[in-house]
């Protein structure tokens, strides 16, 4: 079979119906095309960025090789958080300048029992925080739903919070949540003088301030601060150990002492108290060690790597493509093009199967009507990138993308 009948077949798969006649879901067809990525991402001979999470079993296992490094292996293992784990809560409340912090395992839970904590002192259970929010959008009203918690929206805008809309937000709240970076509306940070004004605005509300941190580790470049300093700001800091550190899972919530030992006990009422969680928490030992000091690095090269895309757009003549934000504030960011989201998501996916380069590593998305949105991650991998490298990955691109006649 030709590379070309061997492509056709493999496209068939995802079309709307299979053999028999029936249509299949767009469930079923969506997690076909996300088993295609996947293979594609980990047969490429290069990519921007390479998730830990697609690896295999013994590629996973492979991210305790050096775990000695990271702690001593000769002490006893942990049971139910003492041991290693309390070493991570050590380490992540030094690093972020807090009295104490606690691991859980996941950043749901982690931030669910900061908040209703936070709502037992303040006596106020309203959360004030973006509609593009994690909790808002990918958590299943869990906020609500479990924690008894009363989300209040600040805005819907693709940006930030203000400090204004803070200040005039028609309803009393007890805390204010900020999400750094705001995922969704692109990775987006506000400048160190607007996060400070927020701060200031919560407060003269009599409110406090927790940070949902998830990436907060790589906001150190855009800021121009250090973590502590920007941890400094919030009342309670929380993180992730998957996201950019690249561990197997877990998070940590870090604020004053009397918080975090209350946040245990629900943490053991959540059923968070986990029997032995050594193998994640050397990973996030390891993450911290080798991912979080590359960090400001890939936030750099991310920003070279968004110009040069700009550039091969223009180039290849799609001068409408749109690199958001134009200079990226993490190593992270989107990227939206002017065609069905299949049709890109089909293209991408041919580049990385025919040339061997995978420019685009995760989905694509419709956020409109002929219109694809991804998400681009510059990491380890990436920096091998030079922006010609960037141009000509995007004219290979380009080049399987449907002609405007063929749409």
């Amino acid at each position: 079979m030709s590379d070309t009948a061997g492509q056709d077949a493999r496209d068939a798969e995802l079309e709307e119906r299979v053999s028999d006649g029936e249509r299949i879901s767009d469930g079923e067809r969506h997690k076909r095309l996300r088993k295609r990525r996947a293979a594609a991402c980990r047969s490429a001979e290069r990519v921007l960025a390479r998730p830990g999470f697609l690896g295999t079993l013994r590629e996973r296992l492979a991210l305790l090789d050096g775990a000695r490094e990271v702690y001593d292996l000769d002490e006893s293992s942990d049971m139910y958080g003492n041991g290693v784990v309390e070493a991570l809560e050590e380490k992540v409340a030094g690093l972020l300048g807090k009295e104490a912090a606690a691991f859980f395992p996941t950043g749901t839970m982690a931030q669910q029992v900061a908040l209703r904590c936070w709502a037992g002192r303040t006596g106020d259970p309203a959360v004030a925080l973006h509609a593009l929010a994690h909790p808002e959008v990918h958590e299943r009203h869990a906020f609500s739903q479990v924690a008894g918690l009363r989300p209040v929206r600040v805005t819907s805008e693709p940006r930030q919070p203000t400090a204004e809309e803070v200040r005039t937000l028609d309803e009393p709240f007890g805390t204010l949540m900020l999400e750094l970076p705001l995922r969704d509306a692109g990775f987006l940070l506000p400048t160190w003088e607007e996060l400070v004004e927020l701060a200031d605005a919560a407060r003269e509300r009599d409110a406090v301030v927790h940070f949902d941190g998830a990436r907060l580790w790589e906001s150190t470049v855009h800021f121009g601060r250090p973590l502590e300093e920007i941890a400094d700001l919030a009342d309670s800091v929380y993180v992730s150990f998957y996201k950019s550190l690249a561990g197997y899972g877990g998070a940590a919530l870090a604020g004053p002492r009397e918080l975090v030992e209350e946040a245990t006990t629900w943490r053991h009422r959540y059923g968070g108290n986990v029997f032995q969680q050594f193998p994640t928490v050397l990973s996030a030992l390891a993450g911290l060690e080798r991912e979080l000091p590359r960090l400001p690095e890939y936030v750099r090269h991310a920003r070279v790597v968004a110009a040069a895309l700009r550039e091969g757009f223009a180039a290849a003549g799609l001068p409408w493509c749109h690199v958001h934000p134009a200079e990226p504030h993490t190593h992270e960011f989107q990227v939206w093009l002017p065609y069905e989201a299949d049709a890109v998501a089909q293209a991408a996916l041919r580049t990385a199967e025919e040339t061997g380069t995978m420019l685009f590593t995760s989905g694509w998305d419709a956020p409109g009507p002929r219109l694809a949105r991804t998400e681009v991650s510059v990491r380890a991998e990436g920096l091998e990138w030079t922006a010609d490298d960037v141009r000509a990955a995007v004219a290979d691109f380009t080049a399987r993308l449907p002609k405007k006649t063929d749409e």
